[in-house]
């Protein structure tokens, strides 16, 4: 009887992915991953470490090849130019593998310490947690007064009652990430779109740090994209599913008050007598506003939802990235 040998069963992937985005951080890079491995050695249990450069244009791409080729732990993502932090943790998720996957900034801003308290209501069942710099350090008028208003704003819109959206430092299962796909400027809004798709969602405090070295990449210049992105998230939680219900709105309120003009136009020329009262002569530019309104609607139908749905098919149906690897580096692996 030959014995045969049993197949070995496969490795278990890591049950945790730390994923960090970086952009001009090569000061930082080799403290702030001895802070992650030290805290993360300390919950004894499996992880990786996914760093992605998005295009940094000092050393950080050395620093975090070095760091691929010295550690089987780290995988480093490098993309082809900077594509921004939303396309950059886009990137590291797709190649994370644990079970949980924890987001962070390279700046040192984020302390890995505060991992555990971020992992631990994922064990109560919730399934995004989100970091809350509930004492902020930073400028009043340049940062937290239009942080405020922004996070105010974006509660109201979404439903999801956290005091903080801006900060990438949260921690997620990883299948609720499988449902989320990110473009745009789209991290931030990262647990209104979790709650489109029934996600359980708290928040738990974390430290503020002064940024310790280099020049922040955020400022006033951002918030008016922040709006537009809250004006298409608030769209398509709501909407989405049924885009009639808010363009069609618009449409019909365009349609109709053309309609009005040009029936008020009708009736006075009824009234005046239809063979003396010339419209054009004598209303010619309530004519064409009326006109505009009416070929306003049409347009206004046709064009926004064929915008939005032809954005979201590009990204989602056909599997479309908002970025581009150069190329993935890991221990032992050659170029």
């Amino acid at each position: 009887m030959t014995n045969l040998a049993e197949p070995a069963s496969p490795q278990p992937g890591p049950a945790y992915s730390v994923v960090v985005p970086f952009y001009n951080e090569a000061s930082t890079i080799d403290e702030l991953y001895r802070r992650i491995v030290a805290t993360m050695d300390s919950l004894g249990r499996p992880y990786e470490m996914v760093f992605v450069d998005d295009g940094s244009q000092d050393e950080t791409a050395a620093a975090l090849g070095r760091l691929s080729e010295g550690d089987g732990r780290v995988t480093f993502v490098e993309l082809r130019r900077n594509f921004g932090q939303t396309a950059a943790l886009a990137a590291g998720f797709d190649q994370a593998a644990g079970e949980t996957v924890i987001a962070m900034d390279g700046d040192l801003q984020h302390a890995p310490e505060d991992i555990p308290a971020l992992l631990k209501p994922l064990d109560d069942g919730y399934d995004l947690v989100s970091g809350w710099r509930k004492h902020r350090v930073d400028n009043f008028w340049l940062r937290r007064f239009p942080s405020a208003v922004a996070n105010r704003l974006m509660s109201l819109l979404s439903g999801v009652q956290i005091h903080d959206f801006g900060t990438t430092f949260k921690a997620y299962r990883r299948d609720l990430l499988q449902h989320v796909r990110l473009y745009g400027e789209m991290h931030r809004f990262i647990p209104a779109l979790a709650s489109a798709v029934g996600a359980r969602i708290c928040e738990v405090p974390i430290q503020n740090i002064v940024r310790p070295e280099g020049k922040s990449n955020y400022g006033l210049g951002r918030t008016l994209s922040v709006m537009m992105d809250l004006l298409t998230v608030r769209f398509l939680l709501r909407y989405f599913t049924r885009p009639l219900h808010l363009m069609g709105i618009l449409a019909l309120a365009a349609f109709f008050l053309g309609a009005g003009i040009e029936l008020a136009l009708v009736i006075e020329k009824a009234h005046q007598g239809w063979e003396h009262f010339h419209i054009m002569q004598v209303r010619g530019p309530w004519m064409i506003i009326a006109f505009f309104l009416m070929t306003t609607s049409v347009i206004l139908l046709i064009t926004g939802l064929l915008g939005e749905l032809v954005a979201r098919t590009h990204f989602e149906s056909q599997g479309t990235r908002a970025y581009y690897v150069r190329r993935v580096h890991r221990k032992h692996e050659k170029p």
